[in-house]
């Protein structure tokens, strides 16, 4: 087990080459995993696994990255769910999971890995993030296990299906309810992230990539690509420009850090940027895949957050972040992060 902590650059894509966990300890502003970009990994232990990225979206990051080397131990089945992504990132929350966060706070680490990965396993199936049984979760994950496997070999969702051992599941209908996607989307999914992929990180040309990916031309690869991104590969690649690490997200994010508590409005940002409220908007999509009005959002959450651990009255916390009356930030609050102010105390301090 390696273990090191470290400030990360703003925007270096950093590559995952062995089974790795997570854990920031400070900083503000997004991550971006896989071309998604988070602002909820506070009070996190993110697990990552081979063949993946991760990207810090500002200049004031502190992380803990514990590399895992014994692969052996995360063929086990129990194991994957907490490396094998479905629709987001796979985590632990440490507000949750006392031992967890226990674990992950002392100065030293033993090489004993086991004790985190099991800790954290058993975790995971007690946060349950899809509402399944354990025997479930077996069934939908053997589905990605062959999706991961087979997305470039135009199977059918039948052909795929047919390569599950359901265990007497059905196991289209139990992926549909539980994960909220059919076979067919998660298919879709996993050939979109690794067209991404070849498209950001390779000099390969489009009509290769197509190829290789299993599409029948590169019209309808362009086609296929612009219709899940909003952007041509050629548009894609240029935006993300990863070697160059564009400026561009760290300008609006320092932005927001210094006016979120006073300013919400799209044009005053705009006008900071020097930028039309529509340009700016778009250009925020495109490199953050998020909008402007979520940013100032999830600040005000996250500034918020901070706050109520730090002891301040709801009322103190309204004043300070511009809402004119403290049922108003309440009802904010709930809306965007789940939890009452409240509740969102309590389980900090009771978990």
């Amino acid at each position: 087990m390696k273990v090191e902590k470290f400030s990360p650059e703003i925007n270096k894509v950093y590559f995952i080459k062995s089974h790795t966990l997570i854990h920031i300890l400070s900083g503000k502003g997004s991550i971006q995993v896989d071309f998604k970009t988070y602002f909820d990994w506070q009070q996190k232990a993110i697990f990552l696994e081979k063949g993946q990225y991760i990207k810090f979206q500002s200049d004031d990051f502190t992380v803990r990255r514990i590399e895992f080397s014994n692969d052996t131990k995360f063929h086990n089945p129990d194991i994957r769910v907490l490396f094998k992504h479905l629709i987001s990132l796979g985590y632990i929350d440490l507000l949750e999971c006392a031992e967890c966060e226990t674990f992950l706070s002392t100065s030293v680490l033993t090489d004993n890995s086991a004790d985190i990965i099991d800790i954290s396993s058993k975790q995971w199936y007690w946060q349950n993030p899809f509402k399944a049984s354990k025997e479930e979760y077996q069934v939908i994950f053997d589905a990605k296990e062959i999706i991961d496997k087979e997305y470039v070999n135009k199977l059918t969702s039948h052909d795929l299906v047919g390569l599950i051992n359901d265990r007497g599941y059905n196991a289209q209908a139990l992926i549909k309810d539980k994960v909220g996607l059919s076979v067919k989307n998660l298919m879709g999914s996993k050939r979109l992230h690794e067209s991404l992929k070849e498209v950001a990180f390779t000099d390969k040309n489009i009509q290769e990539i197509s190829y290789d990916l299993g599409f029948k031309d590169d019209a309808y690869f362009n086609r296929v690509f612009k219709k899940s991104t909003g952007q041509t590969p050629k548009a894609f690649r240029a935006h993300f420009d990863f070697e160059n690490r564009d400026q561009f997200a760290q300008d609006i994010l320092e932005l927001l850090k210094t006016y979120h508590t006073q300013e919400r409005n799209l044009s005053f940002y705009a006008d900071k940027m020097n930028l039309s409220i529509k340009t700016l908007s778009t250009k925020v999509q495109a490199k953050m895949n998020t909008s402007l009005g979520q940013l100032i959002r999830l600040e005000l959450i996250n500034t918020a957050k901070l706050m109520i651990l730090a002891g301040e009255t709801i009322a103190s916390i309204s004043h300070r972040l511009g809402f004119e009356e403290p049922n108003h930030f309440s009802r904010f609050f709930k809306h965007y992060s789940g939890q009452t102010p409240t509740d969102f105390k309590s389980k900090k301090y009771n978990s």
